[in-house]
C-alpha cells in the first residue's frame, strides 16, 4: 500500500434494533464481544463484585479506597446494567457482525 492509500473501515456496531443506546453504550459496544455480557452467567457482575470487595478488605487500609475506586471504574456496572435491560426488553441480542 501506498502512504496516499486509506484503509476503509466498517463500523464495529450496526444497530438493526430501533434500541437508542448512548454513548457510552455505543463506546462499550466498540470494544467487542469480549467486554459483553451475553456470554456470561446471569449473576456474574454480583459474583465479580462480591470477589473485589473481598479482596480488598484485605489490603492495607490507606489503599482500600484507591482500589475500590478503579474496580468500579472497570466494572461499569450501571452502564452494563442499562445496556441488558435494553436488550432484554427488546428482545433483542449482541451478535458478531463476522
Amino acid at each position: 500500500m501506498t502512504p496516499h492509500e486509506t484503509n476503509t473501515f466498517y463500523p464495529g456496531v450496526i444497530n438493526n434494533t430501533n434500541i437508542s443506546f448512548s454513548n457510552s453504550e455505543t463506546a462499550l459496544l466498540q470494544k467487542g464481544l469480549k467486554h459483553n455480557l451475553h456470554s456470561k452467567r446471569k449473576n456474574w457482575i454480583q459474583n465479580l463484585a462480591l470477589e473485589a470487595k473481598t479482596a480488598i478488605t484485605q489490603l492495607l487500609t490507606n489503599e482500600q479506597e484507591m482500589y475500590r475506586k478503579l474496580v468500579a471504574d472497570r466494572v461499569e456496572t450501571k452502564l452494563i446494567k442499562s445496556m441488558q435491560t435494553k436488550l432484554q426488553a427488546n428482545n433483542a441480542l449482541i451478535t458478531n457482525q463476522n
